[in-house]
């Protein structure tokens, strides 16, 4: 069993910045992770995802250049410091953990990941 717990949202001013915090608990292990979000009446979408040593990083276009994912395996931790913050980046954010090999890792999918987090809310207003 793995817990993440997800903190940092809160409510900012377009062109503003938030940093996101995921904490993992439990047999994390070697993990590859990701961030996913969720705006009310629309799918949960990728946003960007995290191999465990760091050297895999992936981005969905509309963050690309705006968020930074990085992560500190010693603290079991991932981090999402999203910067120039848009009305449209509002939404639940959501980590999650893939416990599985990293062979095949598909990180834009949803269902390749095994736990998530409750989310954390950031509002974004204009």
């Amino acid at each position: 069993q793995v817990q993440l717990v997800e903190s940092g949202g809160g409510l900012v001013q377009a062109g503003g910045s938030l940093r996101l915090s995921c904490a993992a608990s439990g047999r994390t292990g070697v993990s590859d992770m990701g961030w996913f979000r969720q705006a009310p009446g629309k799918e949960r979408e990728f946003v960007c995802a995290i191999s465990w040593s760091g050297g895999r990083i992936y981005y969905a276009d509309s963050v690309k250049g705006r968020f930074t994912v990085s992560r500190d395996n010693a603290k079991n931790t991932v981090y999402l410091q999203m910067n120039s913050l848009k009305p449209e980046d509002t939404a639940v954010y959501y980590c999650a953990v893939r416990t599985k090999s990293t062979l095949g890792w598909v990180p834009t999918l949803a269902y390749d990941y095994d736990y998530w987090g409750q989310g954390t809310q950031v509002t974004v207003s204009s």
